[in-house]
């Protein structure tokens, strides 16, 4: 009766079905079995079918993603551990850890999650842009040494400009940058800071690398796999936990609640406002990118390569 209505894991037991107790029931009783929907719901139980709902798991998008072999996709975590390591070992590194959180409309909007309260806030039935005073778009820096990070908010799109600026607006408020000489960033593959993106590269070259003549290594994480970058679980996590169920109903509002995120381990986040606005679809020229000092490394050169303040050096192929 539900065969061609069942769904299920096929690595594990677990079934659904798409039709209802109540139409499952009115089939039964065609057949002259009376049963009630209730008894419809423990008889499934029993068979071992339950309510499901749609699981989030596949993030690559194929038009986007770089394309990367299974074997690379290993070959690449076990190099990002080892860079890691290394940049830890020097006195004179920091790593950080940088992403994208999804976009948030500011003003009294529905806002996923509960909260402890004696009578639940009100907010919008639709979602509408023109009922918002604007977009969050928070770009998260994450210090992986130091525990701490920071959270700009842009209010227009989330370009590779937008991305750099944040990072260049974390580094200048660092007490002891001037002692910087190297830096790791962990990214994404896609979006603003993707492994393919040119203006990103563009970017680190004239607003990091020549301003404050750091050398910047940046590893990217392989498509499909960007919850294993750390600012997700040590920072982004905790901060969807503490504004969850909240209308962010304005900038200032969600800016509090970034700068009151707390956790056990000591987690500290700083946050701030980003309010120029960024084009999309600006391209660079090639004498732009002859403009970059380039270094990609052996070991998956498109995902990983350190770019250099010095610039018109030979382009080849080096590992830190």
């Amino acid at each position: 009766m539900i065969e061609e209505e069942t769904a299920g894991d096929p690595m594990s037991d677990a079934k659904w079905t798409r039709t209802t107790l109540s139409k499952i029931s009115e089939l039964l009783k065609e057949q002259d079995i009376n049963v009630c929907p209730n008894t419809v719901k423990k008889l499934l139980q029993n068979m071992g079918y339950s309510l499901k709902i749609n699981y989030k798991r596949f993030e690559s998008d194929p038009k986007k993603a770089t394309p990367i072999s299974i074997k690379e996709r290993d070959q690449q975590f076990k190099y990002i551990k080892q860079v890691r390591k290394e940049f830890n070992n020097r006195e004179d590194s920091i790593v950080i850890s940088v992403d994208s959180k999804k976009k948030e409309l500011i003003g009294n909007f529905y806002n996923k999650g509960r909260t402890w309260c004696k009578a639940p806030a009100q907010v919008n039935a639709y979602d509408f842009l023109t009922l918002a005073e604007g977009k969050f778009n928070p770009y998260g820096i994450y210090d992986l040494k130091h525990n701490r990070g920071l959270v700009v908010g842009g209010i227009s799109s989330d370009t590779s400009e937008f991305a750099v600026n944040s990072i260049e607006r974390w580094l200048r408020s660092q007490p002891n940058k001037a002692n910087i000489k190297s830096l790791l960033i962990l990214a994404d593959g896609g979006g603003s800071n993707g492994s393919s993106n040119k203006m990103w590269k563009y970017g680190i070259q004239k607003k990091i690398c020549e301003k404050y003549n750091i050398e910047v290594t940046v590893c990217h994480y392989p498509p499909g796999t960007s919850k294993f970058n750390p600012i997700e679980h040590h920072m982004f996590s905790e901060l969807s936990k503490n504004w969850a169920g909240q209308p962010l109903k304005t900038y200032g509002t969600a800016l509090n609640f970034i700068r009151g995120t707390t956790a056990k381990n000591g987690l500290d986040i700083k946050a701030e406002i980003d309010m120029r606005n960024y084009e999309t679809g600006i391209k660079i020229t090639d004498q732009q990118w002859a403009e970059i000092n380039l270094w990609p490394h052996n070991t998956i050169p498109k995902l990983n390569y350190t770019i250099r303040p010095n610039l018109n050096r030979k382009l080849f192929l080096h590992g830190p």
